[in-house]
């Protein structure tokens, strides 16, 4: 495991922590079941469940690796005291997209926290490095790897 910094909200890690934890307590205990039940099926070597089972035990063990070694590296950013005039890690902004003439929010998160079903993008992404460092009124462009426009986002409020 990377001993690299993960930039994290503070909203983000609490939800980490939150979810390793249910993981730790219920998810174990749920494969550890499969795998009892597996094993009392009889012969291993040609016992399906029993091998799904412990190809799920081996998923579980590896998110929570992941997840203790997000936690362990985490660098927690205090957004509350964000300077508001520019667009900034754990903004929230409303953008007007001019290709799909329309308005959206987004939340820049860390790349841990991502969540496209609720508009929170990474800093790390072309559009959150577009928008890092923008004012209300001015446009952030996403480009392509040549240098290409292929997004325009006017920031119309950061809240």
């Amino acid at each position: 495991m990377s001993g690299k910094e993960i930039t994290i909200t503070k909203e983000g890690y609490e939800k980490l922590l939150a979810e390793l934890d249910r993981y730790k307590t219920v998810v174990r205990k749920e494969v550890a079941e499969k795998l009892k039940l597996a094993r009392s099926y009889g012969d291993l070597s040609e016992n399906s469940e029993y091998d799904e089972a412990k190809e799920e035990q081996a998923r579980v063990e590896n998110k929570i690796a992941e997840m203790e070694n997000t936690i362990k590296n985490a660098v927690i950013v205090n957004t509350e005291c964000a300077d508001k005039s520019l667009v900034s890690f754990g903004a929230t902004i409303k953008v007007y997209d001019i290709e799909f003439d329309e308005e959206i929010e987004y939340t820049i998160v860390g790349s841990k926290e991502v969540d496209p079903m609720n508009n929170k993008i990474s800093s790390e992404s072309p559009a959150g490095k577009a928008m890092i460092g923008k004012k209300v009124g001015e446009i952030a462009q996403v480009t392509d790897n040549d240098g290409q426009v292929i997004s325009e986002f006017k920031i119309l409020e950061i809240l």
